[in-house]
This record gives C-alpha cells, structure tokens and sequence, in this order.
C-alpha cells in the first residue's frame, strides 16, 4: 500500500493494478481492502486471486461490496510466475526450491582438474550471483562445505543483499573456522542437524556466529528435508535457492521438493572423470516444463520448472 500512501488525494477516483489479490484479513499489517476503499479506488484491477483457499476471492468480494468495479485475470501467467516464491509458501507452506548446477555439456559437475576452482564462466559467475541476490536463502550440503568451504554471499557488482546461508549438516561436521561463519556479520548461518551432532560441537557454532536448528533424521539417516523447509517457512524464507551438492541435490527430487531447476552448461565434455549433477539414492524420473534458454558467453543457461 505504499503507492497509495505516495499518491494521497491524487489516487481518489482512479484505478488500481496489482499483481495479487488486495489481503481482506488482519495480519502483521492492516487489510490492504479497507486502505483501498479509504483511498477513493473506483476500480482494482488484479492478476490472480490470493492462493491461499482460506481467504481467495475474499479481497475482490469486499471491494465489490463497496461498490468498486474490480476485474481479474489480466496478465495472469505473468503474475503467476512473479508471485510463485509467494504462492508455494502459501498453498505447500514451505519456500519455492530451486536446484542450482553448473556443469560440462554432458552434465559433470567440477572436480575433474584439481587446479580448476570454477567450471562457469565470469558471465555464468555473475547470474550466479544475481540468482544469490533474488532469493531469500542459499543451502548447500555438508560435502560441499567440506569440499570447497563456499562463503554463499553476494559477490556481484552494486549493492546487493546476502542470503541466509542454510547448511544441512546431519552429524555436526561443520568447522566452527568455515568461510560461511567467518562473514556470519554479513548474513545468517543456519546449520541444520540431528541429535548426532554434539553439544560441544553446537556451543562452538554458536561462538563463531551461527546457529545450530536439529530437526528428526530421515529414514536414510540425514536430516529430515521437510522438517528444514518448514522451519524456514516458519521464519518466512519465501525462496531457496540449493547449490549442491549432489547428494543434496538427489535428495530434494527424490522426495518431490523441488520447484525449479537451474543448469549453467560449459562448452566442454567430461565423461567419467567428472561427478553426476544429482547422486546418492535413486531419482525418480522428472518431467519439466522448459521456460529459458539463454547463452552467457561461452555458456548456456537452461531453467526450467519441475512439474508434477
């Protein structure tokens, strides 16, 4: 309602478009319906209905009562895909998850040149970036941790916000020395994990600036992934963005919680010396809905959504 608030007497009389559906409830702010009929609105139009099924159409029913004309519909798939962080955690009450990987042209992730710390290009390493920025949280595994000990901030040019580094860490191997804990006054660092991890080990996470949240095992023996993506919902993370590794990866699409996958493609062939994108146990097939396509130098990038 910040538009409105800006506009003052210069919005009576006039229309009003908005992405979703004006909130008809009292929640952290007032209902967004009654500053709307305050203002002198005469017509709303709106995009898509909340999704939320306890409350759609309860906004448009009450502008209507007070006599403005309100339509729906109009540029509905673009607001859909703008809101979609939004409409998950509203209607599955966890965030949007999208996987992250870079990878050669036959779908190795790095490892194969030990000297080579970047398989992506500068123009794949910036959308990289950029991806960091519009999202409200980052995860990766503790193999990654381990492996590459990725600082999972905002490197990208101009002022941008850091996402909350989420590292899920089944039996409490994260190194209190880590580069996520080091930057910890830049952004949050949640680690998640079992009752497995130590106390001592906890008290040390806490000393260097993160936090330690246990969540139940899963019956593989990690960490329970529902339980995670609810508690960040809880802490109203809208958008996850996982970056590996693998084993992750794997995890997410064989339990059926990820949304959207991203794949940096570099012009070169790797075979057997490179590690699969997604590993650990068996992935049921997935079919997806390709919805870009673009090339970042040398590179190709492809995103697609995870239908089911």
């Amino acid at each position: 309602m910040y538009a409105l608030r800006q506009a003052g007497e210069r919005a009576r009389g006039g229309s009003l478009y908005v992405t979703l559906e004006p909130c008809n409830h009292q929640g952290r702010t007032p209902p967004c319906t009654e500053a709307i009929i305050a203002a002198g609105i005469h017509s709303v139009h709106i995009a898509t209905l909340d999704p939320n099924p306890h409350v759609a159409g309860g906004g448009a029913q009450r502008l209507r009562q007070q006599g403005i004309s309100v339509e729906v519909g109009d540029l509905e798939s673009e607001a859909i895909a703008l809101n979609r962080p939004f409409m998950t955690w509203s209607t599955l009450g966890r965030p949007m998850v999208t996987l992250k990987a870079a990878t050669s042209l036959d779908g190795k992730i790095n490892g194969w040149v030990p000297a080579t710390r970047y398989l992506s290009s500068a123009e794949t390493l910036k959308t990289v970036h950029d991806l960091r920025r519009s999202h409200d949280a980052i995860l990766v595994g503790i193999g990654t941790v381990m492996a590459d000990d990725p600082a999972l901030t905002y490197r990208g040019k101009g002022q941008g916000r850091d996402p909350i580094r989420v590292i899920v860490d089944s039996h409490g191997r994260t190194p209190p020395t880590c580069r996520a804990l080091q930057t910890a006054s830049q952004a949050p660092t949640l680690i998640y994990s079992t009752e497995d991890a130590s106390l001592e080990w906890e008290r040390q996470i806490f000393a260097s600036g993160g936090e330690v949240v246990r969540v139940a095992h899963a019956d593989s023996g990690r960490v329970h992934l529902p339980s995670v993506l609810q508690d960040l919902a809880e802490r109203r993370i809208l958008s996850l963005l996982v970056e590996g590794g693998a084993t992750i990866h794997g995890e997410f699409l064989k339990q059926g919680l990820a949304d959207q996958w991203i794949n940096f493609f570099s012009p070169i062939l790797i075979g057997d010396r490179g590690l699969a994108s997604v590993s650990g146990s068996p992935v049921p097939s997935t079919t997806c809905e390709l919805v870009e396509v673009r090339t970042l130098g040398a590179d190709l990038m492809v995103r697609a959504l995870i239908t089911r």
